[in-house]
C-alpha cells in the first residue's frame, strides 16, 4: 500500500445505550465503519444474518455495505435482564483505506482484547476528532492505520479463534505490555480470569515455551535495545526492563548472550 494515500476520519465517538436502540439502513454507510463493542451486548447483522455481539467483538463495514443493529433486552453476567450496550465507533474514508481493504479478506467481526493498547488508539482518533481547531489533521489519518495495521496483526497472530488460543494470545500481549514491570504468574492468569496452572498449560501449547521464559524473552530484547540505542546506566537498563537487580540481570545477559552488559554496549557503540 503506498504510504502517500491517505485516510478522512469524517466521525469518531463513543456511545453507551440503556433504552432499546435500533438502526438499519439497507444501502450502509458511504464510509469504512469500525465499531467496537467495549460493554454489555447487542445484535448486529452480519453476513445476512442477525449475531450476537459482545464485549471485545469489533465490528468492520464497508462502504455502501448493508448496517443493522439493535440493541434489547440481553441476560447480563448474574442472569438478569437489562440493557447496556457501550462501543467506540469511527467513520473513515479514502485512498489508504480502499487499498488496506482490499488488500486481503477480513471477517466483519473479529475479536479484539479490550486492552489499553487498542482502547488507547480509539481514544486518540476520539479525541483529535473533538478539536475545534484540528492543524494536524495527518494524526487522525495516521492513527487509523495504526489501527487498521494492528487488527491485521491480530488477525495474523491468531488463525484460530477457538477460546483456548484466544486466551493464551491476551497473555501474550499482557506479558509484552508489562513486562516492564514486575509481575507475576498469578498475575497474567488473573488478566484472563482463569487458574495458575490452566495458564501455565494454555500458554505452552499455544507457543511452545513457558510464561515465564517468553517475558525473560521479551525482557532481554527490551534491554538490548536499550543498551544500544538509550543514555541510560545499565543498572537503569535493568530496572526498566523488569529486572530485580542488576546481579541478576548480569547473570541472564551473559548467560543468554555470551557476553555482559557493558562488553555488549561497548561492542556495538564500536561498530557503530
Amino acid at each position: 500500500m503506498d504510504s502517500n494515500l491517505s485516510n478522512q476520519v469524517v466521525a469518531a465517538d463513543f456511545s453507551f445505550h440503556r433504552k432499546p436502540f435500533k438502526m438499519s439502513l439497507a444501502d450502509g454507510f458511504d464510509t469504512y465503519l469500525m465499531r467496537w463493542q467495549t460493554d454489555g451486548k447487542c445484535r448486529a447483522k452480519i453476513d445476512d444474518k442477525l449475531s450476537l455481539v459482545e464485549a471485545g467483538d469489533l465490528l468492520i463495514f464497508t462502504p455502501g455495505q448493508p448496517y443493522e443493529l439493535r440493541i434489547d433486552d440481553e441476560y447480563n453476567a448474574l442472569g438478569e435482564l437489562t440493557i447496556e450496550s457501550g462501543d467506540y465507533h469511527i467513520f473513515f474514508k479514502g485512498p489508504w483505506a480502499d487499498a488496506w481493504w482490499n488488500s486481503k479478506k477480513r471477517p466483519t467481526k473479529i475479536r479484539v482484547p479490550l486492552e489499553e493498547r487498542y482502547l488507547g488508539l480509539f481514544r486518540q482518533i476520539l479525541l483529535e476528532q473533538r478539536r475545534v481547531s484540528d492543524p494536524y489533521p495527518e494524526i487522525s489519518d495516521y492513527t487509523v492505520r495504526i489501527l487498521c495495521l494492528e487488527v491485521d496483526r491480530l488477525l495474523s497472530e491468531q488463525p484460530s479463534t477457538t477460546p483456548k488460543t484466544y486466551l493464551a494470545y491476551r497473555m501474550k500481549n499482557y506479558i509484552e505490555e508489562n513486562a516492564s514491570s514486575m509481575f507475576k504468574l498469578e498475575d497474567v492468569a488473573a488478566h484472563v480470569g482463569i487458574s495458575v496452572s490452566r495458564a501455565v498449560h494454555l500458554f505452552k501449547e499455544a507457543f511452545g515455551t513457558t510464561i515465564m521464559q517468553y517475558t525473560m524473552d521479551v525482557r532481554l530484547s527490551m534491554a538490548k535495545e536499550r543498551i544500544v540505542f538509550s543514555p541510560l546506566s545499565l543498572e537503569d537498563v535493568a530496572e526498566t526492563s523488569g529486572f530485580a537487580n542488576y546481579t541478576y540481570f548480569h547473570r541472564v545477559f551473559r548467560s543468554r548472550f555470551g557476553v555482559s552488559p557493558k562488553q555488549f554496549r561497548m561492542a556495538s557503540r564500536t561498530s557503530n
